[in-house]
């Protein structure tokens, strides 16, 4: 990352703590759907009820022992980029952050449609996967598999960073953003299947998506192996 080198002085340092400590906390809004990035300050913020996605690689370290870092970056980049595709090729999604291997994006989640295109976004994620990982064995890769989480709540959303420079971004805080994250990590472990939804989520799908989901009763949460069948069509035709 470049910065903007500024040598550190205590007592400016003191007084933006000051700031930031004693800014009111009707600085802090709550919204129907998520803000434009330019609406945040270092002391306000907005409450938003949103939905969370978290993707990640499962047993990503056992990677580096099997491959050479160049062969790790062609497999790290073509997985990132495409997640990244699918995911920024929807319109309720409003942030995308890479953390890694894992893959967040934070839905707008005003109606049961947005939320209903969060689900459609990991069964994508999971078709994706496949395609890649097609072309991962012909290149004697390495293949991969994923954990997908989902999950819907209250989040609140800040600018946090270093006041004066460039360098700043938004923070997602609260428990939805918490949930997505820690199903996405159990998810596609042991018995679990690779898509784990809360069921704030799951009970805002369609009748005929909740029928491809079934409970997990150990991580009390919804499962299931959704696919595309569109790019599912794509794999059988291309992928031989």
């Amino acid at each position: 990352m470049e910065t903007n080198h500024i040598n550190y002085d205590v007592e400016k340092s003191s007084k933006r703590i000051d700031d930031i400590l004693n800014a009111s906390n009707t600085d802090f809004e709550e919204l129907e759907e998520i803000p434009s990035r330019d609406k945040l300050t270092f002391t306000n913020g907005f409450y938003i009820k949103v939905g969370a996605l978290f993707v990640d690689i499962r047993d990503s370290s056992d990677l580096t022992d099997e491959h050479k870092r160049p062969t790790l970056a062609k497999l790290y980049r073509s997985y990132i980029s495409e997640v990244v595709a699918v995911i920024n090729s929807f319109e309720d999604c409003k942030e995308i952050n890479i953390v890694g291997d894992c893959v967040s994006a934070i839905f707008n989640a005003r109606y049961k449609s947005q939320l209903q295109a969060m689900f459609s976004c990991s069964a994508k994620i999971n078709s994706l996967i496949k395609i890649l990982n097609y072309k991962l064995k012909k290149k004697n890769i390495q293949t991969i598999s994923i954990g997908i989480g989902l999950a819907y709540g209250r989040a609140l959303m800040v600018k946090a960073g270093y006041s004066g420079s460039s360098i700043n971004d938004v923070v997602w805080m609260g428990d939805v953003v918490n949930e997505a994250s820690n199903l996405c990590n159990k998810a596609n472990k042991g018995s679990n299947q690779c898509i784990l939804v809360d069921g704030d989520v799951q009970c805002n799908l369609t009748d005929d998506d909740k029928k491809l989901l079934s409970y997990n009763y150990n991580e009390q949460c919804y499962e299931g192996n959704i696919i595309n069948c569109a790019m599912e069509e794509w794999y059988n035709e291309n992928c031989k």
